[in-house]
């Protein structure tokens, strides 16, 4: 498994005895390193009130199953008020988020709403890498599921995160990489395309 918060990495207009120092939660992992079957849990968060609202004040999500409480509880199929599930989604990422230097966000998949997150349950996530191919000449592809659960276990979010990675050594990447963009490449061209027609 790849070391969480063991990496140093200098930033421009630090002291060098500063820049030694590893930064907390700042991974400098490379495609190399994500190693399919890893896994890590985060620390647990209870979801409180007034970040609820917050959280629907900022993006306008003022449906009354999360914020208006008489409807919730009379005529809601939950009998209270729920979290809304972008911001369980937001929570469950960022509570397992390495912020790894390397990679850069590609797009989500598979994202699901298992179960209902109410005001004052505690989420935790479990992410895991899951798989990992070359994608071009510079970084290659990773795919990670974050579990989001509440409270003793019941699972309520799942997605996958698709990123990209640096190459620690591109070199080694390089002969499976070109092939792959060459593939791509024919699959795309106007002879391919007349070819399928």
């Amino acid at each position: 498994m790849a070391e969480i918060g063991k990496h140093a990495r200098g930033l421009p207009g630090l002291p060098q005895a500063h820049a030694e120092i590893p930064v907390w939660n700042a991974e400098n992992w490379y495609f190399e390193d994500f190693t399919p079957g890893d896994r890590i849990r985060s620390i647990r968060r209870t979801i409180s009130e007034g970040e609820a609202m917050l959280f629907n004040s900022l993006v306008m999500d003022h449906h009354p199953y999360v914020s208006d409480q008489p409807f919730a509880e009379r005529e809601g199929a939950f009998g209270r008020r729920l979290v809304a599930g972008a911001m369980v989604f937001s929570y469950g990422l960022g509570l397992a988020a390495t912020n790894c230097l390397n990679s850069f966000s590609y797009g989500y998949d598979r994202l699901r709403f298992i179960a209902p997150v109410f005001i004052g349950d505690t989420i935790y996530t479990i992410r895991e890498n899951l798989s990992k191919d070359i994608h071009d000449l510079k970084q290659g592809k990773v795919r990670v599921s974050y579990s989001v659960y509440k409270d003793e276990g019941t699972l309520v979010l799942y997605a996958e995160h698709l990123m990209t990675a640096l190459y620690r050594d591109p070199g080694r990447f390089r002969v499976e990489a070109e092939t792959r963009l060459a593939q791509k490449a024919a699959a795309t061209s106007p002879a391919h395309e007349e070819a399928n027609d």
